[in-house]
């Protein structure tokens, strides 16, 4: 609950601090004082949007601070996901530069206007006569009538499976849309597809296929050089291998007498095995090396192919090449799976439709329960409100295709007299009429949603005399369980109150304070006679207090 609420350079505020009782807070004042300026601060701690005119001193910040005690309303997790610290006694502030600039903190960490909002959303809840409209949206009614029938655990699992059968459905889409542009190249696709696999092209082999060109496109020359090599090396008699050989043996015969002799006969030894490799090597190539007129042809025919494929597909390489080949094969693959594929997906959609109903249907039957009970309880405080003959029914209509929050739509029906068929609330009922069901719908919220606090803005407006006094015991209740201010122009309202403040203009800047027992006599019995403060108000305002 919001303990503390301070205010600085702010519209027509310059200062203003206010500690807040943790039941009933009135506060009340004349058309014009501030009474919304107060509330349009509030609204910027909560996390509202910045406009213009927010500054009253152009030389300094706008600072707004409230200090909410938490410990009881289970934020832990809620602070945890943004990674704030958490604390019972949480500080907010808002700070407003001169150029517009707006920086938001919880317990002196920085923060973004969304986790404020949020954050805003699960602390405080302003309702406005202005609030009224809700009543024609109809994610408040359908919101409205899950808290209250204890379905909205029911509608967050049945979203997650909605959820993914929409996802599904856009998957079907997808599918389909790619398959059309598939097989409109199909028969391109598989006269591709077809080229390569003919081509069984294999990693490496345009290397090796160059290599083994250059040997066969120059089989002659190389094998009249091996042939010359090896009869230099082997030819007998004058042969190089055999002139070493008989040089090693004689270096051998005097090694003995000749100090580096063994030396010379081991290095001439190492000449001799190296060259014998050598025409090894040698001789079997000049019998391996043949001209091959048709290999070459064979050769030269795949080479030419290969470099064909790879211009034909814009790639430098065989590696890319290989790559197109293996991307074509997947498309073509895809048109041939495809409808198993789009098949197996629907098969899905069927399941999550049949699942997501399913979930529907109970959500419905809840509510259904859900609806019965509101409308006796909405007519039992509108009696009470001054409405014996009022009447209001929710009223589910089964939707045909299944919608974000089940297969429901919600519609609040009123009817002032008994004798009149109930109508949609927003379309007949009155201003003042539209204050007690708001009144009486946001009664069974609260006690539905505990929220730390809630604050009415003139929510009484077109109602008096007895009805007021019923709306303010109705407000009243409220304050046992939870913090409750109500900005008011009816003193039965104000008389009900724990604390009482008073908004006032002077010098043309808004102020605010707290009354005490015999000021708020007073003030009370201003709001019963005006400004001409009567005795017999005073008397009258003393009996409304008690």
């Amino acid at each position: 609950m919001l303990r503390r609420l301070t205010v600085e350079n702010y519209a027509l505020i310059e200062r203003l601090d206010m500690e807040l009782d943790a039941h009933l807070n009135i506060i009340t004042g004349e058309t014009g004082a501030g009474k919304s300026i107060l509330l349009g601060a509030l609204g910027l701690l909560m996390g509202n949007k910045n406009e213009s005119g927010t500054i009253r001193d152009e030389s300094r910040n706008c600072i707004i601070e409230g200090v909410f005690d938490i410990e009881a309303y289970g934020l832990e997790q809620l602070f945890e996901g943004y990674d704030l610290d958490y604390e019972p006694q949480t500080v907010i502030r808002r700070m407003i530069s001169p150029s517009g600039k707006s920086r938001a903190f919880v317990n002196d960490m920085p923060v973004q206007l969304a986790t404020l909002r949020e954050l805003g959303a699960r602390l405080i809840d302003i309702h406005s006569q202005h609030q009224n409209l809700v009543l024609a949206d109809e994610a408040f009614r359908i919101k409205a009538v899950d808290a209250l029938s204890a379905t909205t655990d029911a509608v967050k699992a049945y979203r997650i499976k909605y959820d993914a059968l929409r996802a599904a459905e856009r998957n079907l889409k997808e599918l389909q849309d790619a398959a059309e542009v598939l097989r409109r190249d199909e028969e391109w696709l598989r006269y591709q597809v077809e080229e390569f696999e003919a081509a069984s092209l294999r990693t490496g082999e345009l290397e090796e296929a160059l290599e083994e060109l250059k040997v066969l496109e120059n089989a002659d020359q190389i094998g009249e050089a091996l042939t010359s090599l090896r009869n230099t090396l082997d030819a007998e008699q004058i042969g190089v291998l055999e002139q070493l050989s008989a040089a090693e043996s004689a270096i051998c015969r005097i090694k003995d007498n000749y100090p580096r002799g063994e030396e010379i006969a081991e290095r001439l030894h190492s000449v001799v095995q190296e060259l014998k490799d050598m025409s090894a090597t040698v001789g079997d190539d000049s019998e391996r090396i043949d001209a091959d007129p048709e290999r070459l042809q064979r050769l030269t025919d795949r080479v030419n192919m290969i470099y064909s494929l790879c211009q034909k597909h814009r790639v430098k390489d065989l590696s890319e090449l290989m790559a197109v080949g293996e991307r074509l094969a997947e498309q073509l693959n895809a048109i041939t799976h495809s409808d198993e594929n789009i098949e197996q997906c629907r098969r899905e959609i069927e399941a999550l439709k049949s699942e997501a109903t399913k979930m529907a249907l109970e959500i419905h039957a809840l509510r259904e329960n859900g609806a019965t009970i509101i409308s006796k309880s909405v007519e039992g405080m509108l009696s009470a409100l001054g409405m014996a003959e009022g009447r209001f029914t929710v009223e589910l209509q089964q939707c045909e295709e299944l919608q974000p929050t089940g297969c429901d739509k919600v519609r609040f029906l009123f009817s002032a007299n008994g004798k009149v068929a109930p109508q949609a609330v927003e379309k007949v009922a009155s201003g003042g009429e539209m204050s007690r069901v708001m009144l009486a719908l946001k009664a069974l919220l609260a006690e539905k949603s505990k929220l730390p606090t809630i604050i009415f803005d003139e929510i009484d407006t077109g109602v008096s005399g007895r009805i007021a006094d019923a709306m303010g015991g109705i407000i009243c209740s409220l304050s046992e369980n939870m913090q409750v201010v109500s900005i008011t122009h009816l003193p039965q309202v104000a008389s009900k109150g724990d604390t009482h403040f008073v908004v006032y203009k002077h010098d043309s800047r808004t102020n605010i304070t707290r009354l005490t027992p015999e000021e708020r006599i007073e003030e009370v019995a201003k709001m019963l006679s005006g400004s001409e403060i009567t005795s017999a108000a005073i008397e009258q305002a003393r009996l409304l207090l008690g």
